[in-house]
């Protein structure tokens, strides 16, 4: 099977029903790439969702759009991770009273022997199974840092006075997903903690998940960012929300419903993260306003059965509702 040089695969468009010709858009394809480019925002969300383009103007406009969204959220998306790590670690020492990994895998973290009173012995069990999978990955976190050569870890191991890498050495090198999957086996006291210090709204979460679960559902969107993956259509999407998830934002923002099928929903969740943290009214509002500014300059580039079905009908009254939330 011979593959099509770009001209040819400007004829195929072009018989697709999409009006594409002249160097500027035979540029255009050529550096957004025919299959990053055109096959992978063709549709929104999945491949049966086919996007009615008809002219590449528009696939290009998309293309931008989710690269206008990405470089948006990009440096709010790492201050979240930064703030909420760095709130987390101060947690876990305060608690554990301690900066050794092993103290912290004794003192807060969830197992067999400090298990609830009411935990049957398969919960249990499952507690004692995630504590050693947690202390497989940690270690597995550090030896990979080792055999790169991350001077935050090789400092400890290559200098007789010291033993053992502290817990914030630790928290320097993990990924986002790491930090859920710690936070997830916390036992409640600490998770409780953490919550708080957040000023997290826990009146509907009764088992303290959300800590984590908040998280996990960042670090989707977080990794389609830092990979150029697909954004705008939340086809990274790879949870299915608690009710306590949807509950908290409905209450605290006044939302009729929340379900993180579109990116609106990931605005409002970062949005409550960044309130939380104290970051200023002016600057979450100036970010808001960016991301509408972005989504109405696409609306007015592609034609409006497109707009129709990638920005959602009601973001503009969530928009509203979140700023004066804020």
């Amino acid at each position: 099977m011979s593959y099509k040089k770009t001209d040819a695969l400007m004829r195929h468009l072009r018989d697709s029903g999409i009006s594409i010709q002249g160097a500027k858009q035979k540029r255009q394809l050529i550096n957004t790439g025919y299959f990053h480019g055109y096959k992978g925002y063709r549709f929104f969300g999945n491949a049966q969702r086919r996007l009615p383009f008809t002219s590449y103007d528009e696939i290009y406009a998309t293309i931008q759009y989710d690269s206008d969204l990405k470089a948006l959220l990009y440096g709010k998306m790492m201050f979240i991770e930064t703030a909420v790590k760095n709130i987390a670690l101060e947690s876990i020492l305060v608690n554990s009273n301690s900066e050794s990994i092993q103290d912290m895998y004794d003192k807060v973290v969830s197992c067999y022997n400090n298990a609830p009173d009411s935990a049957t012995t398969e919960q249990k069990r499952k507690l004692q199974q995630n504590k050693l999978n947690l202390q497989n990955s940690i270690q597995a976190s550090l030896a990979y840092a080792y055999k790169k050569n991350n001077p935050k870890i090789t400092h400890f191991y290559n200098n007789i006075g010291y033993s053992d890498v502290p817990i914030w050495a630790l928290f320097e090198i993990m990924t986002m997903g790491d930090l859920g999957y710690l936070l997830s086996c916390l036992t409640y006291d600490v998770r409780d903690d953490i919550s708080k210090r957040l000023s997290l709204n826990v009146s509907c979460d009764t088992d303290r998940q959300l800590i984590y679960k908040y998280i996990y559902t960042l670090k989707d969107l977080r990794n389609a960012i830092a990979h150029n993956a697909v954004v705008f259509d939340t086809r990274f999407r790879n949870i299915d929300p608690s009710n306590a998830m949807k509950q908290c934002l409905k209450l605290e923002i006044k939302l009729p419903y929340v379900n993180f099928k579109t990116i609106g929903d990931y605005i409002i969740l970062m949005c409550y993260y960044m309130k939380m943290l104290k970051v200023s009214k002016t600057e979450i509002k100036i970010f808001i306003r960016e991301f509408e500014k972005i989504t109405d300059n696409y609306r007015q580039a592609v034609n409006p059965s497109v707009a129709a079905i990638v920005i959602h009908p009601d973001l503009a009254s969530r928009m509203n509702i979140l700023k004066n939330f804020i």
